[in-house]
């Protein structure tokens, strides 16, 4: 296999991980917060995971993370996508179905876009874009008309979770903005242990350990958004950052809120109406004219990334 195919492979693996797996992360943060207090739950598996990708990354790379400015560099990405982009998700799910935070989450789709197309690495987008990002943004709309979801009695929690997709995209853009001195592995554990420490510190001063209760399914949701949403979607996504275009990234907001919609309704019985399948279809439709430039092979997008 040429380097060229390995790479696209590469790609086309890398975005299925974080498809598959943040789309179900919502519903790992929603079980979870039934038993685990937001910033701990939120804190601790970042924690962890930091640790743990940034023990595997030095024996594997024989070097170590101590150069000031890249951990100044991973602090403000755990800043950014660790403790506001995930922490605040985690907080607005203690009153949110899984599929209806997913949903809102996917408007950072925009920001990420396009504050891609500013600064020295800006990345222009063509029409084909503009309309994706439109019909994938009133896709998103379908499936949040007021009625069923938007309920001024979680007009905070649904705040926080807009807030968070803004910090997300800032984050994004950030992290496209220098260029690396140490390996996207490295990175992806140094912002995770940041951003980790940063919400566990919050927690611990806020009396949340207290409010702890172990459970087999408390535990559970730690250990798999532990494991597969920080450890794996985490990494996945710091490498991604550094090898295709914003508006490709953006694709992730879009993606995950449907297969958020699934799990939530197969799993929690969450409420799914004609209206929000038709919305994901919209949503589809979006995603295609992205991540197609030319709209003609998915093989030729990911050959065409970057």
């Amino acid at each position: 296999m040429s380097s060229d195919s390995r790479r696209r492979l590469q790609i086309l693996i890398a975005f299925a991980v974080v498809y598959l797996v943040w789309g179900s992360t919502y519903l790992g943060i929603r079980i979870g917060v039934r038993d685990i207090p937001p910033a701990m739950l939120a804190g601790v598996r970042n924690l962890i995971a930091g640790l743990v990708i940034i023990g595997i990354a030095c024996v594997r790379e024989r070097t170590w993370p101590n150069n000031a400015r890249d951990w100044l560099h991973a602090l403000v990405m755990g800043v950014l996508m660790v403790a506001a982009g995930n922490g605040l998700v985690t907080w607005a799910e203690v009153e949110l179905p899984s599929n209806q935070a997913a949903l809102i989450a996917s408007t950072s789709a925009l920001w990420v876009a396009w504050f891609g197309t500013l600064g020295p690495r800006g990345h222009a987008l063509s029409l084909r874009v503009k309309i994706g990002l439109i019909i994938g943004f009133a896709g998103t709309a379908l499936m949040l008309l007021p009625g069923a979801y938007f309920t001024l009695g979680h007009f905070g929690a649904q705040l926080l979770i807009l807030v968070s997709s803004l910090c997300w995209g800032i984050g994004v853009i950030y992290g496209r903005s220098f260029s690396l001195d140490i390996s996207p592995l490295l990175l992806s554990g140094m912002l995770l242990f940041c951003g980790g420490a940063l919400l566990t510190i919050i927690g611990v001063a806020t009396g949340e350990p207290a409010h702890w209760h172990w459970s087999v399914l408390g535990i559970g949701a730690l250990v798999y958004l532990t494991v597969f949403g920080s450890c794996v979607a985490y990494s996945t996504y710091v490498w991604l950052i550094h090898h295709v275009t914003p508006d490709k990234l953006s694709t992730t907001a879009y993606v995950n809120p449907a297969i958020a919609l699934v799990l939530g309704w197969a799993v929690l019985n969450e409420q799914v109406q004609g209206l929000r399948l038709l919305g994901m279809l919209v949503i589809l439709v979006g995603v295609i004219l992205v991540t197609t430039r030319y709209g003609v092979s998915f093989r030729r997008w990911i050959k065409n990334s970057g």
